[in-house]
């Protein structure tokens, strides 16, 4: 197999050429604008930011994107899905507050944002898995299947389940539903805690499979014999009184991540930007973000997002660890930053099996530009 391009470019600004700038010339030179956009939906899936956490991704760089697509007639819109855990994200109308607090809003980046899965995570599209292991059927936001082109935008970082969260990672788990979510994270079916229910009934309504009953004390309860945890209670449950408990295995959640990539990137024109810069130890999901644990890097553009995520991974692995930083305080047990950081995980299962489902390369030559 031929080696797949990625295309590199570093921080370096001058009076002539700033950042912004640099990701038009990056992403032309990637070969972005071989994609014919004219009239077609375009889904650029962006993590908006947990509010509270600073390292996300600067909206600035969306509309870069969003301009391109634009000049060459295309539809493009920003969107992310519903989280499966308890925060600012977890339905549409919180989702939205969100990114508008962090910036994201038409007004600063040039079009309108979907949240893929509805109001509480719940409109979804079944999309089959062809050479699925674990998951057979994915459940991924609607919007983003009704989108004839799909581009990711990521911020490449650590992350305490699949060692870095970079392209596949925002794919595969940013596109799930909240039953795609619950499918990739949990081995399990959510239970109900009860000092937090109110005994609304909501959950129950919801369930389609009767699993949901009422105790003498009138709280939910579960009847995991008929759930087919789905996680729809979840979203319903205004009080946060639903949740699940037995997580998957690392390696398992990372195959997972695979799968569902492949089910998001099949049949349809696909480009994809990574941005390894204030490379935090954990996920943007968290409210809050630790001090980088290297130096930036630079941003990476490719059509193939196997060999992305190893030209990120490798780039990031080739930086001296910052001395005061979370990682810096860890012993280095490894030449890898990512397992050094969170040693439970492995994130080389993640690409391999993306190898295996012929999602991409994991062999690149990288074009600096």
């Amino acid at each position: 197999m031929n080696k797949s391009k990625v295309y590199f470019s570093n921080l370096r600004t001058n009076s002539n050429m700033t950042l912004l700038q640099k990701l038009d010339r990056l992403v032309k030179k990637a070969g972005i604008e071989e994609i014919d956009f004219n009239e077609k939906f375009v889904a650029i899936k962006i993590h908006f930011g947990e509010p509270g956490n600073l390292a996300y991704l600067r909206p600035n760089y969306s509309k870069v994107i969003v301009d391109l697509i634009k000049s060459n007639n295309g539809k493009p819109f920003l969107t992310d899905c519903n989280t499966l855990y308890v925060g600012r994200r977890k339905n549409a109308i919180e989702h939205m507050d969100a990114a508008y607090e962090n910036g994201y809003n038409p007004f600063a980046t040039g079009c309108h944002i979907i949240i893929a899965d509805g109001i509480k995570g719940t409109d979804e599209a079944i999309i089959p898995i062809e050479g699925g292991e674990y998951v057979k059927e994915a459940k991924i936001g609607q919007a983003i299947m009704d989108a004839d082109i799909f581009i990711s935008m990521n911020h490449f970082k650590g992350h305490e389940s699949t060692g870095f969260g970079g392209a596949l990672k925002n794919i595969g788990m940013g596109c799930g539903s909240r039953a795609g979510k619950m499918e990739m994270h949990c081995s399990g079916k959510p239970v109900v805690k009860q000092n937090k229910c109110v005994s609304c009934g909501a959950c129950k309504k919801m369930c389609a499979h009767s699993a949901i009953s009422f105790n003498e004390y009138k709280k939910a309860n579960i009847n995991h014999d008929k759930c087919v945890g789905c996680g729809r209670c979840i979203g319903t449950c205004n009080f946060d009184a639903i949740e699940n408990f037995e997580y998957a295995a690392n390696d398992i959640l990372n195959k997972k991540i695979a799968e569902y990539s492949k089910a998001v990137l099949s049949g349809r024109e696909h480009f994809h930007i990574s941005f390894v810069v204030n490379v935090s130890p954990n996920c943007d999901c968290h409210a809050e973000n630790d001090a980088a644990i290297i130096p930036d890097v630079g941003m990476f553009a490719s059509f193939d997002p196997v060999a992305l995520d190893m030209a990120c991974v490798d780039a990031a692995n080739k930086q001296v660890v910052i001395r005061d930083s979370y990682l810096g305080e860890k012993e280095q047990h490894t030449h890898d930053h990512f397992i050094n950081t969170h040693p439970e995980t492995n994130w080389e299962v993640c690409i391999d099996h993306a190898v295996k489902l012929g999602l991409g390369n994991k062999e690149y030559e990288l074009i600096e530009v």
